[in-house]
């Protein structure tokens, strides 16, 4: 990024129109780069935060699901388990507890972009829970 800031930089000087068009160009990429880095460290402080919660509830999904010898996790019992956790979702669509366990249940059957989107709902949820005065903190 900060390669780019210069080089950047460098063509914003230039007394050609189309170097100045091209540094600009350069100088925005850097600030998407920073945006997108922000909210993906975010978005990783707030999952651990939440699991943790559930650590201390004694919610989180256990990971006891058989593997092959290559390590991967049997689809079949990983399809059988993410039933579970979605009949659980529907019932509580308002609870991110349920989404997080859902989106656990997601990357075990192999389904990244849902597992994201779950998670991505989860988070919403629970910082709707926070700014409402919900019940965001472990159960005692």
């Amino acid at each position: 990024m900060v390669v780019m800031l210069q080089r950047a930089l460098l063509l914003l000087v230039s007394p050609e129109w189309e170097a100045k068009l091209l540094g600009a160009s350069y100088f925005v990429l850097p600030l998407v780069a920073g945006w997108a880095l922000i909210s993906e460290l975010l978005f990783g402080a707030r999952m651990e935060k939440m699991a943790n919660i559930l650590e201390a509830e004694g919610a989180l999904p256990v990971d006891n699901l058989p593997r092959t010898p290559g390590g991967r996790i049997v689809r079949a019992a990983a399809d059988a388990e993410f039933e579970k956790y979605k009949l659980e979702t529907e019932s509580a669509p308002e609870d991110w507890r349920s989404w997080f366990r859902l989106s656990c249940a997601y990357d075990a059957a192999g389904d990244r972009k849902r597992a994201r989107k779950a998670m991505r709902d989860a988070v919403a949820l629970y910082r709707q829970s926070l700014a409402h005065g919900g019940s965001a903190k472990p159960v005692s």
